[in-house]
């Protein structure tokens, strides 16, 4: 009787972590994604998760200008002795930012040295390898793929009535890597601006989009409460 069948190598993958907001709803003097969690940065998490998985090649951080030099140190505190990473300053808008990390790709990408790309918001630290594995796992399968999670909780403003159906779309969010450099080539020809990486490779290109489900812990650090409460994730992780 034959094995079970063996299970598909995963795609060689980048992973450009997007870190260029100001974090203002915070209430903090530093960008958010420096703020302490635990015992390192908010951004240490997601750099040591993308250094973790294997089949991760390049590493793009993209960090506000004004932010650059302390990114850097922290960079140098957290990468393995094996693992490089490249830093760009972001852009005006979080479109503009991943276009900035995305164009750091294009030669690896136009080689075939990276098939699908991932782009993770810095302020959701608690996205873990097994969330990366599953997303990036259907991007090479389906073209896209991102995070979800229903929302049943959400009302309609006149009717204050639940709206059924919802679903709230998170990061890592994973597509092939030709495809989604192309798109954004596009968008910035026409002066395009997406609200997350999804909204401008459906406005660009054909790729279906599939939906992975998202773990209630991957929560985006958005006001103070929410470090609080990263932090207590954590350590019971």
């Amino acid at each position: 009787m034959s094995g079970a069948p063996e299970a598909r190598p995963q795609p060689r993958t980048a992973v450009v972590l997007v870190a260029a907001g100001s974090g203002t709803r915070v209430g903090a003097a530093t960008n958010k994604v420096l703020l302490p969690l635990a015992d390192r940065p908010v951004l240490a998490w997601s750099v040591r998760t993308a250094c973790s998985l294997p089949y991760v090649g390049p590493v793009v951080v993209v960090a506000r200008e004004q932010d650059l030099e302390v990114v850097g140190e922290l960079l140098r505190e957290e990468l393995p002795q094996d693992r490089e990473a490249v830093l760009v300053p972001g852009g005006a808008t979080r479109h503009d930012s991943e276009w900035q990390g995305l164009q750091v790709l294009q030669a690896p990408v136009e080689r075939g040295e990276v098939e699908v790309v991932a782009v993770h918001d810095a302020a959701r630290p608690l996205a873990d390898a097994a969330l990366f594995d599953a997303t990036v796992r259907a991007a090479a399968a389906h073209g896209g793929a991102v995070p979800a999670r229903p929302q049943p909780h959400l009302l309609e403003r006149a009717s204050l009535r639940p709206v059924p159906g919802l679903e709230a779309v998170q990061t890592p969010q994973a597509f092939r890597a030709g495809p989604l450099l192309e798109a954004y080539r596009r968008a910035r020809r026409d002066g395009f601006t997406g609200t997350d990486t999804a909204s401008c490779v459906a406005a660009y290109t054909d790729l279906p989009v599939h939906a992975v489900p998202a773990p209630a812990t991957n929560l985006k650090i958005t006001f103070t409460e929410d470090v609080a409460l990263a932090e207590r994730l954590m350590l019971t992780r």
